[in-house]
């Protein structure tokens, strides 16, 4: 398990990733990962996330890009000091890889919209590192 954070525009995100031992439904994705995500408001302005951009790499599927409305079927909106947290995953044929990106949030008082970093997270099968 590995933990790590960013802070962009008092928007603060955590992520935990965990390995999977069961097997990726994909064949060419032979393990499986999971992540936890914590967005918390860290600023004065109540905030909504619009979209996700994730970049992942994958060193024997190769590299690719996801991108699409919310997060987990939802557009969470986050008032002052508030937090949303949720889990996914991603599959990758490799046993390490890594994934980062942005959110897009929409400030909503005004409209102004603005992206949020995702940190850069590893993704490694536990047994790789012994």
């Amino acid at each position: 398990m590995s933990h790590v954070v960013a802070i962009t525009h008092n928007v603060k995100i955590s992520v935990e990733t965990f390995y999977q031992s069961q097997a990726a439904v994909d064949p060419s994705a032979r393990h499986m990962f999971a992540y936890r995500i914590r967005i918390q408001n860290q600023g004065e302005h109540t905030i909504r996330l619009l979209r996700r951009h994730w970049y992942i790499i994958d060193p024997i599927n190769g590299n690719y890009e996801v991108e699409g409305e919310g997060v987990v079927g939802k557009q969470p909106v986050l008032e002052p000091g508030e937090s949303h947290q949720y889990i996914s995953g991603c599959a990758l044929g490799g046993e390490l890889g890594k994934m980062y990106g942005t959110y897009l949030m929409e400030r909503q008082f005004d409209g102004k919209l603005f992206e949020v970093e995702i940190p850069a997270f590893q993704l490694v099968v536990p047994f790789v590192l012994n």
